[in-house]
């Protein structure tokens, strides 16, 4: 009986395949881990009692004057396509002097019956570098609603009582006639202009 060398070669090499197509598994495709958010990136409630707002006027075009709001809430996160939601009670505010309190909540300025909070509620946030931010969104006074740019300097991140806390500040400068509030500009008895210095401490989750 003859043996045909070329079919029992052909038949090895078919076997071979087969063997190697069963031993190696099919690649799977597996898709990437989605990364987890820097602390920064966290969206962080605030902390009322740590943080501050403070704001400051020209007095008889001679003297600045200080005053700060006691409340503050809301929720903030600092990276690019974060966002921003921080209201203040205007009856918070505090001067140092109870007179004057009573007044600035009265409808000559702040009529904080009326209206009762001061809001800002972002529309972008985008980085400028690692630790500042630019800010849009609009910031609603007295009913009055109008746009506002901020720039944000994170202040830091680290952990309290277990849980991720960060910081941030912005300055700002607003006009009270924007937001239909023009007591005491005529003559100088007080400022259009107000600035503010806002610093927010906030508590992730």
């Amino acid at each position: 009986m003859k043996i045909c060398i070329t079919c029992v070669a052909a038949v090895l090499a078919a076997a071979g395949a087969a063997a190697v197509s069963l031993s190696v598994p099919a690649a799977r495709a597996v898709a990437p881990a989605a990364p987890a958010p820097t602390e920064a990136a966290m969206a962080y409630a605030v902390d009322t009692v740590h943080s501050s707002v403070i704001f400051k006027a020209r007095h008889n075009n001679v003297a600045n004057f200080y005053g700060r709001f006691d409340h503050v809430s809301g929720t903030f996160s600092l990276a690019d396509g974060g966002a921003f939601d921080i209201a203040i009670k205007a009856d918070s505010v505090h001067s140092g002097n109870p007179g004057r309190d009573d007044h600035l909540r009265s409808p000559d300025f702040f009529s904080a019956k009326e209206f009762p909070t001061m809001n800002f509620k972002s529309s972008s946030v985008k980085a400028q570098g690692t630790d500042t931010f630019e800010v849009a969104g609009n910031l609603t006074f007295r009913g009055v609603t109008r746009p506002l740019t901020v720039v944000v300097k994170a202040t830091g991140t680290g952990e309290a009582k277990g849980k991720k806390i960060a910081g941030m500040e912005t300055k700002f400068t607003i006009k009270r006639s924007d937001f239909g509030n023009r007591y005491g500009v005529e003559g100088g008895a007080l400022s259009d202009e107000v600035e503010l210095i806002v610093s927010l401490e906030g508590v992730a989750g």
